[in-house]
């Protein structure tokens, strides 16, 4: 075959053990539908996934590592039985459709609310509020909305043990649960990304102040998702470099974030998935940072970030990036990766039933072919 005629976007790659058919990620997104009370992951989320198999390889979304992890209303946790349960009814109906999924491991740490507690308060590196920054509770007769995230209180050196712990549980959990691997969301102003920025740190012990020190906690989460996965390729780290979002950011997020970079790639974990600012006005990330990532991080790269086809196939080409995420676009085409072969229009999501409800919003987008009838 011609290069000229060869798709990027339709290259095989090898992650570890798979071989992913696609460069097409589905990536973590949040949809609020697990099963109450006990925030399982359930047969209609089995279905969402499975009608969107097709991609090279899918991101749950995010799902909490223990009680205090977690910070909106009925998202999914991976810390009971029943939930390890909920979530091999998900990766059973994925891979039968022929796909391949990692479970996305989460902490949310300050951006939580009181009521998602039992009461308790948030915990973060630091006692520094997410001021301005809205978490989704069930509310008042479980109507949901939008609440002012709770202050949260620092935790002690054991307690960041102890979560470390968590994450390493919540890996033999996912692998349990017939995930393929799992992501640790280091990102969007959760929990790790509380200890890497340098505005949301203020501690002074050996979990804060240098970089070093910042990146401690990043480094011990992800030794501890090897352990628990087994296999250094099964675990993949999202990072947000520039996105300043729910309250995070740093002074030198180049210097930062290269670090990262390079103490990932001494680790061997499998992949990098970097999160771009993809709201109006959002900070540009230099394609020079994107290659300087490159050469600090020898493994798979996902970028993610409105994306659309043509720029995810000059991304491969490129050299940067060998996976490309689309968020929104899955949302309401459960049919991605034939629509981006094709090269077909793309359906628009509907914003009022992205969080919470049942099927409406989730499994009711048609694909192409009963779109065209």
């Amino acid at each position: 075959m011609n290069n000229a005629n060869v798709d990027p976007l339709f290259q095989p790659l090898q992650l570890g053990e798979l071989t992913l058919p696609n460069r097409i990620v589905m990536p973590p997104m949040t949809r609020s539908r697990a099963s109450q009370p006990g925030d399982e992951a359930n047969p209609l989320m089995a279905e969402y996934y499975a009608q969107r198999a097709g991609a090279g390889l899918i991101v749950s979304e995010g799902t909490y590592i223990a009680p205090l992890g977690k910070g909106y209303a009925w998202t999914p946790g991976i810390h009971t039985p029943s939930q390890i349960d909920g979530w091999r009814t998900v990766t059973n109906a994925v891979h039968r459709k022929g796909g391949r999924i990692f479970a996305q491991l989460w902490h949310v740490g300050r951006l939580s609310h009181t009521s998602l507690l039992g009461g308790r308060q948030p915990v973060s590196s630091s006692p520094l509020q997410a001021k301005g920054v809205n978490v989704f509770i069930a509310g008042e007769g479980d109507a949901p909305g939008f609440v002012q995230a709770s202050e949260p209180r620092a935790l002690g050196v054991d307690e960041i043990r102890e979560i470390v712990n968590q994450y390493r549980t919540a890996a033999r959990n996912a692998m349990q649960a017939g995930f393929d691997g799992v992501e640790l969301h280091a990102a969007n102003g959760y929990l790790v990304n509380q200890f890497i920025d340098s505005n949301a740190n203020t501690r002074t012990d050996q979990y804060g102040g240098s970089l070093d020190n910042r990146l401690r906690f990043l480094d011990e989460v992800a030794r501890a998702l090897v352990e628990g996965t087994g296999d250094t390729r099964r675990v993949g780290i999202r990072l947000a470099p520039l996105t300043t979002l729910n309250g995070c950011e740093d002074a030198d997020p180049q210097t930062t974030y290269l670090a990262a970079a390079r103490r990932l790639d001494e680790i061997g974990v499998g992949y990098v998935h970097i999160a771009e600012a993809d709201w109006d006005d959002a900070p540009h990330m230099p394609l020079e940072f994107k290659r300087a990532l490159r050469a600090a991080y020898s493994g798979v790269l996902i970028y993610a970030g409105k994306y659309t086809g043509e720029r995810a196939r000059d991304a491969i080409a490129s050299g940067w990036a060998d996976l490309i995420a689309f968020g929104r676009p899955f949302v309401a085409n459960p049919d991605l990766v034939q629509r981006l072969r094709l090269g077909a229009p793309l359906a628009p999501h509907h914003r009022e039933t992205l969080f919470g409800g049942g099927a409406k919003g989730l499994t009711d987008y048609p694909a192409l072919e009963e779109a065209a009838s």
